[in-house]
């Protein structure tokens, strides 16, 4: 939201990479398995079901990484391979707005392309980002920020590291000089180069106004030739004439939007564009890591910047949940010092007027349904991923139960127990 990561990022993907191939580097450490047929069986007290729903006294099975049922009512006390007792057991949880490969480097301030990381410090990092947030019980994020994610994305895809589903933009669009057939060509090239999804940037920065900085044609150029290739496109957009604009260009989702007015607002639910705004953890972090970001080059103002846009935040997110249609899903934009915080958001959504359930399920099969993956992901039920969290306490009596996770399953693999 504050800064873009500029081109020279490629390199330290080139490097991320080659780490990635020298395990003698030691890289890497092993993951958690069980055979692939193995049957495994979770009781819990309480089931939210992602979707809305809530059942109690819960067994779920399962079978080859997938769970093949669920039980309820089930009150016997016979033997299963895991007993949550009274915890409440959910679907693994999706952030939709993330940034793996920002981190703190060994000198205390944010990484950079030649800060002389070597590839093992850069490629430990980020696998310890995406760590953190597994355990945090982040089954899947969308991290849109720069090409180093697809060598992580494809290393925990291949179980060389332990980590959530990544879905990655690879480099996002930001130069707003091409015309609009060179920006279609940039398009075909992310696709090849393997990017789940298209990010742009529509506006400035929240530092520099948030005004649209890409033409409607190009906008339109964009989002019309990811769509042609069967790819969703994620927009940065802070001014209400950016919002506006992405929004009629047809673009899949859009980020940020912290500046729409209500009329963007209901125009995003007309055309069923999805919508990630963030109400405090981007903030606020900034704010609580102060000191290493000034090291990092922000300025003072920066700071003033992202403490006057928290209450602006809230407003303009509580005017979202209460506008007809409009389809809003979880969307932190972590970066350095905020993986594995990623539920602190949703206490503050569900602070700033959110139902607990509904916040719940913005995390789960909404945010499912957003990033295409509805059929794997994002609801406790038969024939989805075996992608299961449990947290100690009632998350609709206490939102902040979300903030103590003890159990991470992800596609059947244990990753934290009780």
């Amino acid at each position: 939201m504050i800064r873009a990561r500029g081109a020279t990022a490629r390199r330290a993907a080139r490097r991320i990479l080659a780490c990635l191939t020298a395990s003698a580097w030691g890289c890497t450490r092993p993951v958690p398995q069980r055979p692939p047929d193995s049957t495994i069986t979770i009781r819990a007290a309480t089931l939210l079901d992602g979707r809305g729903g809530a059942a109690h006294d819960v067994v779920v099975t399962v079978e080859g990484g997938r769970i093949a049922r669920v039980d309820t009512g089930v009150r016997t006390r016979g033997p299963v391979t895991y007993d949550l007792g009274a915890r409440t057991l959910l679907p693994g949880l999706i952030d939709a707005h993330v940034h793996l490969g920002w981190y703190f480097n060994r000198r205390g301030v944010l990484h950079a392309p030649d800060d002389g990381d070597t590839p093992t410090d850069s490629y430990r990092a980020i696998a310890a980002n995406a760590r953190a947030m597994l355990d945090a019980g982040f089954t899947t994020v969308q991290s849109v920020g720069g090409p180093e994610d697809g060598p992580v994305r494809d290393s925990i895809e291949a179980r060389r590291i332990a980590g959530p589903r990544v879905l990655t933009s690879l480099q996002p669009i930001v130069d707003p000089s091409p015309p609009p057939e060179t920006m279609r060509a940039i398009v075909r090239a992310r696709v090849a180069q393997g990017a789940n999804l298209v990010k742009l940037f529509a506006s400035e920065g929240l530092g520099g106004g948030g005004g649209q900085t890409l033409s409607d044609a190009q906008l339109a150029a964009i989002c019309g030739e990811a769509r042609s290739l069967g790819r969703r496109t994620v927009v940065h957009a802070i001014s209400a004439v950016s919002v506006r604009a992405a929004t009629l260009a047809g673009c899949t989702e859009i980020e940020h939007g912290l500046l729409a007015t209500d009329d963007e607002l209901r125009l995003m639910a007309e055309r069923g564009t999805w919508f990630g705004p963030q109400v405090c953890l981007v903030f606020q972090n900034y704010l609580d890591h102060r000191t290493t970001y000034a090291r990092s080059g922000f300025s003072p103002d920066a700071f003033d910047v992202l403490a006057r846009a928290l209450p602006t935040a809230r407003e303009t997110f509580r005017r979202a949940i209460h506008t007809p249609g409009l389809r809003v899903i979880f969307s932190t934009d972590a970066v350095a010092g905020a993986h594995g915080h990623n539920a602190d958001e949703l206490v503050c959504r569900v602070r700033a007027g959110q139902g607990p359930m509904e916040a719940i399920v913005s995390a789960a099969s909404l945010a499912a349904s957003a990033l295409g993956i509805a059929d794997r992901a994002g609801a406790v039920a038969s024939g989805l991923d075996a992608d299961l969290v449990a947290v100690d306490g009632d998350p609709l009596a206490d939102v902040t139960a979300l903030q103590r996770v003890v159990f991470v399953m992800r596609g059947g693999t244990v990753y934290r127990r009780p």
